[in-house]
């Protein structure tokens, strides 16, 4: 063999073994990646909240984020009822003012120190004194410790409602460390420590936030049911992206980029749902509103609040505003009707009932004289304004004058408060775990609510004795305010829609209130 042959032997044996060993790093390297992936969950969110700390940002998103790493007292099961959670049981009195948390024991914080009743104690009093609703409807909540796993709440006055406040998800009752409650500012908590299957890791303003499995996470050993039940973490790392522009969101589902999108917009809904490598979810959110002006103008007559109520056809202002039948529902309560301790048709027969005729009856008994109607939307939601669209229309058959008025969101929400330039706004309003909360009964919210046998019978649901009671109470209400008092006009009901890509194999997304779950999700295999 002469050494020209033999030095191209050995050039071409290094050079097989060179690109032996890169294949064997690359292939390497890509079976890392392909490992992390498996460990990622990568979610698209449609806004960034300031803040994480539940009693200091009452926005969804911070909720969606926050929900896997604080726990609460209570929560809500699939159905919007209250049950315990970080709480095993709870005892009440007779009078109903005082009520005791029996907590469940070894349940640790992400700091790794175990949850007793001082932290439960400073963490709820901190609740009572910044949530809204609970100074509204409950005066002076008191909360003090019995033992170390024991946690006493006093009432001013018993109400029914009281538990669902506590399991709510709007300014929740998140359970944190005694220090950190303690060492919390005016801008809020300075440290994120839960008890939550996921612990706090960091937050990129503009760019994500990162939670990661907690090891030690104290789980129920029961049947996942709504926010209630078993929490699995299923997998390692979650990343919460902050994307605002809905068509950067829905391509990066598209591409992989990302794993599962919030707030599809309706007009892409179809062509997702044509998309053999993404399924969507849809979940009822809360109600188109028409909030009728019962303080001035037009509309303080409740004979003219009949009348727009007796010509709107409902169905036709859906279809408008929404498209696809899937994305919305015709239903007479002012309640989600999925929620069981709610749900009813009473006043049903007011609703939807496209009667120009005798919409001009009534406008004729009202002596109304022609005067111009001011309706008031946004078209940063198209659904909204597209709905005024129709409504505009409907009233134009029985000879009503509209002026229809749109702003961006921001103004639109100035508007609201300002009594004497608007007779109808449309918007929509969140489905809510008690009727308590409703929106459309506030005095002080867009409408200015306000007659006695509205507080008469809100009083009796909240005090009944048990929730049988307190329905049928509920119910003489709702027939009240379809028949008799027309507040304002819930359209229907309509969704929140989350798409996932073809990594995902399980996601739960619940009726509103519950809404979806981050825990429990699970990938393809």
């Amino acid at each position: 063999m002469n050494l020209n042959r033999t030095l191209v032997i050995l050039f071409i044996t290094l050079l097989s073994l060179f690109l032996l060993a890169c294949g064997d790093e690359s292939e390497t390297s890509t079976s890392k990646e392909s490992e992390a992936d498996n460990d990622e969950l990568k979610v698209a969110l449609s806004a960034q909240p300031n803040t994480f700390d539940p009693l200091m940002n009452t926005a969804v998103v911070a909720g969606y984020v926050g929900g896997n790493v604080f726990e609460t007292l209570m929560t809500l099961d699939s159905s919007g009822k209250p049950v315990p959670s970080l709480a095993e049981s709870v005892e009440s009195s007779e009078d109903g003012k005082t009520h005791t948390f029996k907590l469940r024991e070894n349940v640790t914080f992400h700091n790794g120190e175990e949850m007793t009743a001082e932290d439960v104690v400073a963490s709820m009093n901190r609740w009572a004194e910044m949530n809204k609703k609970a100074a509204d409807l409950f005066g002076e909540i008191k909360f003090e410790e019995v033992d170390e796993y024991q946690v006493e709440m006093q009432l001013d006055n018993y109400a029914l409602d009281i538990w669902d406040l506590i399991a709510g998800r709007s300014q929740y009752a998140a359970i944190m460390p005694k220090e950190i409650v303690e060492s919390a500012d005016s801008v809020g908590v300075t440290e994120y420590i839960g008890t939550g299957p996921y612990e706090f890791v960091e937050h990129k303003t503009d760019q994500y936030v990162h939670l990661t499995k907690y090891d030690d996470y104290a789980m129920i050993d029961e049947p996942a049911d709504g926010r209630a039940g078993k929490k699995e973490a299923f997998i390692e790392d979650l990343y919460f992206y902050f994307v605002t522009d809905p068509s950067t969101r829905t391509a990066g589902l598209q591409t992989g980029e990302y794993d599962i999108i919030d707030n599809v917009p309706f007009e892409s809904y179809e062509r997702l749902e044509d998309d053999p490598n993404i399924t969507t979810h849809v979940s009822l959110t809360g109600d188109l509103m028409m909030w009728f002006n019962k303080k001035n103008g037009l509309l303080s007559d409740v004979t003219n609040r009949k009348a727009i109520n007796a010509v709107m056809d409902n169905e036709e202002i859906m279809m408008a505003a929404f498209s696809v039948e899937d994305l919305y529902r015709l239903d007479p309560g002012y309640m989600n009707a999925d929620l069981e301790n709610w749900a009813s048709e009473a006043g049903a027969e007011a609703y939807n009932q496209a009667d120009p005729e005798k919409a001009k009856q009534l406008l004729e008994e009202s002596g109304y004289a022609g005067e111009p109607l001011t309706i008031i939307t946004s078209k940063d939601y198209q659904y909204y304004y597209d709905a005024a669209v129709v409504l505009q229309e409907q009233l134009k058959q029985i000879d009503v004058e509209v002026e229809l008025e749109n702003y961006d969101w921001a103004t639109y929400l100035e508007k609201l408060e300002v009594d004497d330039i608007w007779d109808i706004a449309i918007s929509g309003a969140s489905y809510q775990t008690t009727p308590s909360q409703l929106l459309v009964l506030q005095s002080n919210w867009a409408g200015w609510t306000n007659h006695p046998r509205i507080t008469e019978l809100l009083d009796a649901v909240r005090v009944a004795e048990d929730q049988e009671e307190a329905k049928a109470y509920w119910e003489e209400l709702q027939e009240f305010l379809w028949v008799d008092y027309v507040p304002g006009t819930p359209v229907g009901g309509f969704s929140d829609i989350f798409a996932t890509s073809d990594r995902i194999a399980e996601f739960n997304v619940y009726p509103s209130p519950v809404g979806p779950t981050w825990w429990n999700v699970q990938l393809a295999d």
